[in-house]
């Protein structure tokens, strides 16, 4: 999430002809995903309003220079903005700029080469294999049977335990799935039926900018997609969403739903409630480096455009085996 100076709401919407249709630009042509148009329309307004407190007046794209964008730099230093949220802000600054110069607006960006302070280098968290296990596994605790003598229940009750049965299965078909083929969380809560193909063991995923990969899936996944259908009182219809926020509705899962389930299960695992979805991403990456993936092939099973962004994982098998090496030779 983009986020904001310390003590300061998200950004009101403004009255700015160009962005308005730059954010719809994203939206139609582009295609880009939920969490790129808001990061951008939040920099965007973030930024109009830094310059009519400054100017005090709208921004006039066309006539904005260099400095201009250096001082916004130092107000957001001030700010203890950490340097990834900087950058963000900048990538949504520098997309809106080439998109002004395609229309005419303007001839060359105001920001060309402006020098940002660099992100500092973190590798991405992930998963071990056991946790992992652990984590697909903890669904299904909450199914246990109660410590009733009698075992018995009154019949809301068990209403009540058969729609949390439903859901627990479709949560176990989600963590499968993704962990199965890689999904970034809007692309699993995209997914469609006619999207699987169990016959051949493929996924169709469209992932950013509307591209679309097709992604092996393994047969346990599909095995509990199946069980978590054969538990709704109708199976998802042809162009249904693979997965239903309620066990009655056709309405498919929402990236915050799965995070409030995700958080749940990880205590339940005993790990880290704070991971994200994108950490289960992060550990089918390299889990299957270390088993001998190449990294091309990572690369398009992961949907990422340039290579330089799988190759991040690399650094982790590689830290990994240093560990490894330092923790076994007798020399090292």
């Amino acid at each position: 999430m983009l986020a904001e100076p310390a003590g300061k709401s998200e950004p009101k919407p403004v009255d700015d002809l160009w962005v308005n249709r730059f954010l719809q630009h994203l939206a139609t042509d582009r295609g880009a995903s939920p969490y790129t148009q808001r990061n951008y329309r939040q920099a965007l307004f973030e930024f109009h309003r830094w310059h009519q407190n400054e100017g005090p007046q709208d921004p006039a794209w066309e006539s904005l220079q260099r400095d201009d964008f250096r001082a916004y730099l130092r107000w957001l230093g001030r700010q203890r903005l950490a340097r990834a949220a900087i950058a963000l802000r900048f990538c949504a600054l520098r997309t809106f700029f080439k998109y002004l110069i395609r229309q005419g607006v303007l001839a060359v960006s105001p920001i060309k080469n402006l020098a940002l302070p660099k992100p500092a280098k973190r590798l991405p968290q992930f998963l071990t294999v056991q946790q992992m296990v652990s984590l697909l596994e903890a669904p299904l605790k909450l199914l246990e049977p109660s410590d009733s003598p009698t075992g018995a229940q009154p019949r809301a009750h068990r209403s009540g335990r058969e729609s949390t049965a439903v859901l627990c299965l479709r949560d176990v078909a989600i963590l499968e799935t993704i962990y199965s083929c890689g999904l970034r969380i809007s692309e699993l809560c995209g997914l469609r039926t006619d999207d699987l193909d169990a016959t051949e063991q493929l996924v169709r995923v469209r992932g950013k900018g509307r591209k679309e990969r097709l992604v092996p899936i393994g047969e346990t996944a599909l095995g509990a997609i199946r069980r978590y259908w054969q538990a709704l009182e109708s199976a998802p219809g042809p162009g249904s969403p693979v997965f239903l926020s309620k066990p009655i509705t056709g309405r498919g899962v929402s990236p915050r739903l799965m995070q409030l389930r995700l958080k749940k299960y990880l205590a339940i695992a005993g790990l880290d409630p704070h991971l994200t979805p994108h950490k289960l991403r992060h550990s089918y990456a390299t889990h299957i480096l270390d088993a001998g993936a190449d990294l091309r092939s990572v690369q398009e099973l992961l949907g990422h455009a340039h290579l330089v962004t799988t190759q991040i994982y690399t650094h982790l098998s590689t830290e990994r085996l240093k560990r490894a090496y330092d923790d076994a030779h007798p020399r090292a």
